[in-house]
């Protein structure tokens, strides 16, 4: 059974930090292309970053840049997400997803391209 569960979601202080685990079970992940999202109340499921299986590269949301880190460890078969210099913008469900023969890129990361999705985590961002 394929299965995706993301952990480490929580309350955080602006400035704080929280590191976000996707682990896979039931395939393996290195074959796959993992992408993070983030939804937000309201508002649409948007793509914060991606680490492609072919050539290892990451992608990032503008938004993100510069504070989040994306990596993998094949031999856990998971992938993180570290988060620094959190912001309230920051706040949503955390939802990780795998696709098997994606680029993910500025100009490719789209939620409908991604057929398997963890349960997601909350963060929230907040004094």
């Amino acid at each position: 059974q394929v299965q995706l569960v993301e952990s480490g979601g929580g309350l955080v202080q602006p400035g704080g930090s929280l590191r976000l685990s996707c682990a896979a079970s039931g395939f393996t992940l290195d074959y796959h292309a993992i992408a993070w999202f983030r939804q937000a109340p309201g508002k649409e499921r948007e793509g914060v970053s991606g680490i492609n299986r072919s050539d290892g590269s990451v992608y990032y949301a503008d938004s993100v840049k510069g504070r989040f880190t994306i990596s993998r460890d094949n031999a856990k078969n998971s992938v993180y997400l570290q988060m620094n210099s959190l912001q309230p913008a920051d706040t949503g469900v955390y939802y990780c997803a795998a696709a098997p023969d994606y680029y993910c890129s500025e100009y490719n990361l789209f939620p409908t391209d991604f057929g398997s999705w963890g349960q997601g985590t909350q963060v929230t961002v907040s004094s």
